[in-house]
């Protein structure tokens, strides 16, 4: 096995992983358990930072796989991978600025970006994983 084999499946499990510590956390803040949100978040963020460090290694190591899907899906698939990039694009400043805003201990304004995103960074890992399926297992 080399780099390139192993990675998208490392990527996808760490995706995986960091969504599993975002539905945990939300579970502990609606809650009230502070203090677990806390440890769940930073669990998600780390997960997520190390995801986008292998990520990376893998694009610029790696050949482009190219989706073999034909007909209908190949529209659907190339509609959520592109919704997929952009919005991973778009809700990394939005998780830093959330943290920091938690660091400082301005909750209201960090209950205020959290809630734009949350859902975006869900949206995110769960394309992320539906690619992932779409490319290494379903269309083959």
């Amino acid at each position: 096995m080399t780099l390139a084999t192993t990675l998208p499946h490392v990527t996808a499990s760490l995706n995986a992983l960091a969504l599993c510590f975002l539905a945990a956390a939300y579970a502990f803040i609606r809650q009230g358990r502070r203090d677990l949100h806390m440890r769940a978040m930073l669990a998600a963020v780390a997960t997520s930072a190390l995801f986008l460090a292998f990520y990376l290694l893998y694009h610029f190591t790696a050949p482009i796989f190219v989706f073999r899907g034909e007909g209908v899906v190949r529209p659907i698939y190339y509609a959520l991978l592109i919704s997929h990039v952009i919005l991973a694009v778009v809700v990394t400043p939005m998780i830093g600025m959330t943290i920091i805003k938690a660091a400082r201990g301005n909750f209201d304004e960090h209950r205020k970006i959290a809630r734009w995103t949350y859902p975006v960074w869900v949206y995110v890992s769960v394309t992320g994983i539906v690619v992932y399926l779409m490319l290494y297992f379903i269309y083959t």
